[in-house]
């Protein structure tokens, strides 16, 4: 049976990523971040989100990708993870998108790297592929 889901969508250097969009909190423009002295390199700070303190993973950083350019603010995809909520700071925010079950496949074999131990699927889009990321993989540190 034919079944659509909803998934946020994001960009992440060339990447183009869904979550469900029922755990995602909410998305934010870029918070002043606080460091964390120790922390793991993913961790791009804690932010104060009216008050409540937030985790801030840094998509790219988790990727292993390059640094973001000079200038440019990452955005925040706020996760609800049943305990305390974590961002994920993305390069670029996307809108939800309707995918079809039947479109699901799994991880190709052309993802390569850490990447392909955090997307779960991919959906094949008219114009390119949504990676699916596994929310409890990325967030999961060390």
């Amino acid at each position: 049976m034919k079944e659509v889901r909803q998934y946020c969508s994001f960009n992440v250097g060339d990447h183009h990523f869904g979550v469900d969009v029922q755990k995602v909190q909410e998305v934010v423009r870029y918070q002043q971040m606080t460091r964390v002295p120790l922390s793991a390199p993913e961790v791009g700070g804690l932010i104060n989100l009216r008050g409540q303190i937030v985790t801030a993973i840094d998509v790219r950083r988790r990727l292993q990708l390059p640094a973001r350019p000079d200038g440019q603010l990452p955005m925040n995809v706020v996760i609800s993870t049943g305990e305390q909520p974590v961002s994920l700071l993305v390069d670029e925010i996307g809108d939800v998108v309707d995918a079809d079950s039947e479109a699901f496949e799994t991880v190709p074999e052309t993802l390569v790297g850490i990447a392909r131990d955090l997307v779960s699927g991919v959906y094949k889009l008219k114009d390119r592929l949504l990676l699916i990321l596994d929310v409890g993989k990325t967030i999961q540190l060390g």
